[in-house]
Parts: C-alpha cells; sequence; structure tokens
C-alpha cells in the first residue's frame, strides 16, 4: 500500500518514465506529453497514454496500482523508475541525507554571490556618480585634476553609464545573452567593468572619461541582464524568491557604499580617480568567481540537444550547483535534470525561434505582459521623482542644509532595511501579496503627497513633516515590493525557450523607462506643478494595482518548468 508522499513518489515515476518516450516518439508530442506530467503531479492516480508508432506497442502494467502504460518500444520499464522514485521518497523520509532542498548552504551562497556582486557594482556606480561629477568640478576650479564642465558635459557623465546599460540590454536581448549563456555574460560584464575603472581612473580628458564611463555602463546592461537569470536558473525553489530580491539588497548597498565613499574623498584634489579605482578589487573576485561558476544546466539543456555529452556535462553542472554527495542527492539530481531536458524537449519541438522576434508570438503574450508590466509600474509610479525631490522637503521640515544634504544616505540605510525585510518574507508569504500590499501603500503615499503639496504655496512645517512620513513609507513600500520583486519575477516568469530575449528586452524597457521620467520629469513639474506630478503616478498606481491583481500568478515554491506550464496553458 501506497500512502502520502510515497503515492506522489509512485505516481511521478510512472508519469516521468512515460516522458522519456520522447527520444522515441515525434517530437510534436512533445509539448502535450510535457503539458500532461505537470497536470497529473497534483493527483495520485492517472492513466497516461502516449502516441506511438504505426506498428510498435508495449504495454506494461504496474502490479499494485492497476494502471496500464502504453509507450513506444525501447522505453525503460515504468517499474524500474518507479522503485527509484519510491527508494527516494523512502530514504528521504527516514534520513537526513538529501534533506538539503532550499537549505541555504555553500554551493547556494557561491551561486548567489558572484551575481549578486555584478548588482552592487551597478549601485556602486549610482553612488559614486554625484560626488565624482562634484569633485571633478572641484578640482579643476583649484587648478587640479579635475574639468570645468557646462551643464551640457554634466548631463553626459552622469548619463554616459545609462546610455551604456541601454546598448547592452539590446544586444543581450537581440541574442548575445542567448549565445553566451548568463555565466559568459557575467563574465563579460566583469571585463567591461574592470577595462571601465581603470580607464576611468587615467582618463587625460572630458571625452576619455565619458567613454570609459559608457564601457562601464556596457558592463551594467550585460550584468544586469545575466544576474535574475542565472540565479533564478541555479537556485532552489524554495530559495528562488529571497535570493533574487537580496540581489536588490546588493544594489541598494552597493548605492550606500557609493555613497560614503563619496563623502570620504569630496574634497579631495583629483578624488573622482580614487572613487573609480576603489571599485577595482570588488571586480577582480566578481571576474573570478564567474570564471569558477558552473553554466546553468538549463541553458545547457536549451542550446546543446538531448545527446549524451550534454546530459553529462548538464548533470556535471548541476551537481556543482547542488554540490550533491549522497545517493538520495544523486537520485534528486538525476529528476531534476529529467524535469530540465522534458521541458528543453517541450520548447524545441514547438513551432518558431528562441529570438527577440519570437517573443511577439501568441503564446508567449502572458509571460511577456507580466515581466514587462511591473518592470514598467516600477518607474511610472515615481520612484525617481519622489527621491528628485526629498531634499527640499526634508528642509522644508526643519532639517539643515547639510542634513537635508544628507538624505540620500539616511533613505540608503532604510531602503537596506526594508529590502531585508522583503528578503525574509518573499517566500513565505509571496509574490503577490507582497507586491499587492507594497503598492496599495505606494499609491497611498503618492496621493497623501500631492495632498500635502498645495500650488501656488510654500509647505508649512507640519506639512512638510507629514511629507516626510510620507516619502519614508513610500520608498519602505517600494523596497518591499516593486524594488526586489519586480526582478524576481522578470526572472521566473519566462519560458526557457525566450528567457534570455525576454529578460533583455524588461531590462531594456526598465532603463529606458528610468531615463524617460529623469528626462521629462522637471518639464513635467513646471507644466502640471509638483501636486500633478504627484496625482499622475498615483493614477498610474490604481492601473497597476488592477493589473498586478488579474495578470501576476503566484510562483512561491514552483520550479521554473512549473511555472512555465501554468503560464503556457
Amino acid at each position: 500500500r501506497i500512502q502520502g508522499g510515497h503515492a506522489r513518489a509512485h505516481e511521478r515515476g510512472l508519469i516521468e518514465e512515460a516522458m522519456l518516450a520522447k527520444r522515441v516518439a515525434s517530437p510534436t508530442t512533445s509539448r502535450a506529453l510535457y503539458t500532461t506530467n505537470r497536470s497529473m503531479r497534483a493527483s495520485t492516480s492517472a492513466n497516461v497514454a502516449l502516441p506511438r508508432r504505426r506498428g510498435t506497442r508495449a504495454s506494461t502494467r504496474i502490479q499494485g496500482v492497476g494502471k496500464s502504460i502504453s509507450t513506444p518500444r525501447g522505453v525503460l520499464r515504468a517499474h524500474t523508475r518507479h522503485a527509484r522514485r519510491c527508494a527516494t521518497a523512502r530514504a528521504a523520509s527516514t534520513s537526513n541525507e538529501g534533506g538539503n532542498d532550499g537549505e541555504l548552504n555553500a554551493a547556494v551562497l557561491r551561486n548567489f554571490l558572484f551575481p549578486a556582486l555584478a548588482g552592487a557594482l551597478f549601485g556602486w556606480d549610482i553612488g559614486i556618480s554625484s560626488g565624482a561629477l562634484e569633485n571633478i568640478t572641484a578640482s579643476a576650479a583649484s587648478g587640479g585634476g579635475g574639468f570645468a564642465l557646462t551643464s551640457i558635459q554634466s548631463g553626459q557623465f552622469v548619463s554616459a553609464s545609462l546610455f551604456g546599460a541601454l546598448t547592452a540590454s539590446a544586444a543581450a536581448g537581440a541574442g548575445v545573452g542567448d549565445r553566451l549563456g548568463s555565466r559568459k555574460e557575467l563574465i563579460l560584464a566583469a571585463t567591461l567593468y574592470l577595462v571601465g575603472s581603470v580607464a576611468s581612473s587615467v582618463a587625460p580628458g572630458f571625452e576619455p572619461l565619458v567613454l570609459a564611463k559608457l564601457i562601464y555602463g556596457l558592463g551594467i546592461g550585460f550584468a544586469m541582464h545575466s544576474a535574475p537569470v542565472y540565479i533564478a536558473e541555479t537556485a532552489p525553489s524554495s530559495l528562488r524568491g529571497s535570493l533574487i530580491s537580496l540581489k536588490e539588497g546588493f544594489i541598494v548597498g552597493g548605492i550606500l557604499l557609493g555613497y560614503l565613499a563619496s563623502e570620504g574623498v569630496i574634497t579631495a584634489d583629483g578624488g573622482w580617480r580614487q572613487l573609480s579605482l576603489e571599485a577595482t578589487p570588488l571586480i577582480g573576485l566578481l571576474l573570478a568567481g564567474a570564471i569558477w561558476l558552473p553554466d546553468s544546466p538549463r541553458w545547457i539543456a536549451s542550446k546543446s540537444g538531448d545527446g549524451k555529452d550534454t546530459r553529462d556535462e548538464a548533470r556535471e553542472a548541476l551537481v556543482r550547483i547542488r554540490e550533491a554527495k549522497s545517493d538520495v542527492e544523486m537520485m534528486k539530481i538525476d529528476e531534476e535534470l529529467e524535469d530540465i531536458f522534458m521541458a528543453a524537449a517541450s520548447n524545441n519541438s514547438s513551432a518558431g525561434g528562441s529570438g527577440a522576434m519570437s517573443l511577439f508570438d501568441k503564446k508567449y503574450v502572458r509571460p511577456l505582459y507580466i515581466g514587462l508590466s511591473v518592470v514598467l509600474f516600477q518607474q511610472f509610479t515615481g520612484q525617481p521623482s519622489v527621491l528628485y525631490y526629498a531634499t527640499q522637503t526634508f528642509e522644508a521640515a526643519g532639517w539643515s542644509v547639510e542634513d537635508a544634504a544628507n538624505v540620500s544616505v539616511i533613505l540608503g540605510i532604510w531602503k537596506l532595511f526594508m529590502t531585508g525585510i522583503a528578503v525574509s518574507k518573499v517566500d513565505s508569504l509571496g509574490r503577490r501579496p507582497l507586491l499587492l500590499g507594497g503598492v496599495s501603500i505606494i499609491t497611498a503615499c503618492l496621493f497623501a503627497l500631492a495632498a500635502l503639496n498645495t500650488p501656488g504655496e510654500v509647505q508649512t512645517t507640519a506639512q512638510a513633516q507629514a511629507s516626510v512620513a510620507a516619502i519614508f513609507l513610500y520608498v519602505g513600500a517600494y523596497q518591499l515590493s516593486f524594488g526586489p520583486i519586480a526582478w524576481l519575477l522578470v526572472g521566473e516568469v519566462f519560458p526557457s525557450k525566450v528567457r534570455s530575449a525576454a529578460v533583455g528586452l524588461a531590462t531594456l524597457s526598465n532603463f529606458g523607462s528610468n531615463f524617460l521620467v529623469s528626462l521629462f520629469l522637471p518639464t513635467v513639474q513646471e507644466t502640471v506643478g509638483l501636486r500633478g506630478t504627484y496625482l499622475g503616478f498615483a493614477s498610474v498606481g490604481v492601473l497597476a494595482l488592477a493589473s498586478i491583481y488579474f495578470t501576476v500568478v503566484e510562483t512561491r515554491g514552483k520550479t521554473l518548468e512549473e511555472i512555465e506550464a501554468e503560464l503556457m496553458q
């Protein structure tokens, strides 16, 4: 008699063994087989019948279950697989061997740390930009090693990294990321980071400095494309949400470190050159780590077919990723590997290519909308504008000019704290509750800020203090919702066949919308006033709430293959 988890393991063994028929069955049946496999996992009894070649038939009856499975000739007997499944379930229930599913061990931390460092170096560039710009002009004024910049040149310096990130995101989405794989793309990003940092520190003039910033920005684009993909494809499903969300914490931490480093050299002659070099030890660590990491088994399976060499390569990578040693752990490796190759076979047998143009196929509309909408709403709910006017709000609330100037550091610490809460809750509460709750608070804060800013009137001290509270609440809610979870969903919802192109488009959309908001924000504020600006962003917040409620699925605890099967139904 089979009960509980043993029954699930038993049925899964029957179904997945049947799925091995893809090696000899017609490729056009692969997606139907894969969908059947996923839907059957919710049940402990089912009949599975696979299309067979003309003139061939084999039937296996599993004693004690009473189910017959018809398969093409040459398929391994289902009860062999069934026995292995039951052995795995029994061993897992009676031994702590193999009980590390979802355990935060050294291998999980290693696979996360290096992509997260790529995000921290993105944050570092944001954090040092304003301090470096101020130091460049101050050094020039004192006759030191700086440059006298016009307002246009100042804008070029600040936006060079963003332009590079946009360019790299477009290239990654157009196929570069798909061909390289997320690990090699991380190596490329680290190399560009290193070249850009060193070139910035020795730039003899303004034009070479802007070029160096652009090269660093190319590294940002490739890093922000590859990091969420690598973490999503290698993390255990029970920890994936926490780890991708923690990557956002690394970005915020990098920004905060950049702010603090800038304060230390802001008055030093040529201090901007020092700022450029201070990141090189971390860049070197990222480069070494990316070279050492294994490729993603999902990328190997999607690019190299289903031959023995490919399976051996993917299995070796998965063993390294999971640090599997015991027999039970190796059985689990084989099960996970079978899932990966079944999903890859299903994708490869479906019509259409894997490039950027295939993204707009009707079958990808749902995951594409979810991924793109969250990154666009992330920017169009006004995060840049709220922070843009934060300093003057703090001054109106009675803060000294010096204290108000340090608002970036204060908000950075607050953002880091709230990101930590999001990391601790995203895999227990889920994505949807945090998104819906956080965006609701964001929208309420935007309406409050609009009400506290009367056109043509200077804020009273009480209104300004209430605005400060609203800003802190807004930033905290953002870090619980859009900040980490938008990028988490980007790494989860896209099907493996178009994941690289889709993440590239999402990254491009994020950087592009950030650029547009920053570019037109002063003009919009001048035209409709601060109240009108906040009301506009609040209206977008209402749309975001409706969109999230009706379209975003809960991905907590699901494998990437299960998420894909759900969204592709």
